[in-house]
């Protein structure tokens, strides 16, 4: 019997993309509401309550009225807004990081899934934080560099109008108050003591990101190599289906679309004996964000982890 699944703002750039990856998937019926009902509360909380799964594709403040809907314990609430992600009674949704991570995802009915440049901060520094390699007080800076689908629908039509300006030609920098709405599950899932110094920059492509951290070696609990950090990042994810470790690249260039329409992420490693520089390059629709919800539902349901996205 296939499970039923709705979609809570199948509308929007998630929405669409979670709609055209569970199309295929063998074991969903996706259940969609009538375009002239989707803002009627009556008919979603009908919808909500009759689903074995809701993915909230929703603003922060629509995702908390939605979940208020929920009447049903037995429904699975996976919300791909910034609401939950640092809440109390919420599991993150980053299986990779831990056991226990994927554990609690297994037995739980509500799930925060990451954000896209959160995802690859956190996929660095996590493990780096629990091997006792990084000091938790580390004055940390990260660069993410994102195509301009993590902006929605809106930005997506600015990028792609006719008439637009000449300066979305050119790598953008953006959340210049350096109060991105990423950093509080970036601190909290970390355990780091601080927040980073974050510049998130949008370019003149459609998906993907590559997500950089510096780091000096002097100032680490360990003084490793590139060669050492490498090797201990490999072992952290050892095993795992969709995170993999690689040092620089043989033409001497990291593309942030290279994972387009996957839902894979790749970690680079690289520097010498003083710098050491992180990357992490993956999909900002994949596993930054409609893949990673997918895949969550899939742990938490008892299906395939990986059906639907390789």
């Amino acid at each position: 019997m296939k499970h039923r699944v709705y979609i809570d703002g199948q509308e929007g750039t998630t929405g669409l993309q979670l709609q055209k990856r569970l199309a295929s998937h063998k074991d969903v019926e996706l259940l969609l509401i009538d375009e002239a009902l989707r803002k009627d509360t009556g008919a979603r909380r009908e919808l909500i309550n009759s689903a074995d799964a809701v993915f909230l594709c929703l603003p922060d403040k629509a995702a908390i009225e939605a979940v208020s809907l929920v009447e049903n314990d037995r429904v699975i609430v996976i919300d791909a807004s910034t609401a939950h992600r640092t809440a109390p009674g919420w599991d993150y949704g980053f299986p990779e990081l831990s056991p226990e991570h994927k554990n609690a995802i297994r037995n739980s009915r509500r799930i925060a899934n990451p954000g896209c440049h959160a995802t690859g901060f956190i996929s660095l520094i996590y493990p780096l934080v629990k091997l006792g390699i990084l000091p938790k007080d580390y004055p940390l800076t990260c660069h993410s560099i994102t195509g301009y689908s993590g902006g929605g629908k809106k930005m997506i039509a600015e990028y792609e109008s006719e008439k637009r300006e000449y300066q979305y030609e050119s790598p953008r920098q953006y959340g210049l108050a350096l109060a991105h709405k990423h950093l509080p599950e970036m601190k909290h899932v970390t355990g780091i003591s601080g927040v980073p110094i974050f510049n998130p920059i949008v370019c003149d492509f459609y998906s993907g990101m590559a997500v950089s951290v510096p780091l000096f070696t002097s100032m680490l609990n360990k003084k490793l190599t590139p060669c050492d950090m490498r090797e201990a990042l490999s072992e952290y994810y050892e095993g795992e289906t969709l995170i993999s470790v690689h040092g620089p690249t043989e033409d001497g260039f990291i593309s942030a679309n290279e994972l387009r329409d996957t839902c894979r992420l790749k970690i680079h490693v690289f520097g010498n004996d003083e710098q050491i520089t992180l990357v992490s390059v993956f999909d900002n629709l994949g596993k930054g964000a409609s893949g990673a919800a997918v895949q969550n539902m899939n742990i938490a349901l008892g299906l395939n982890e990986f059906e639907s996205l390789i």
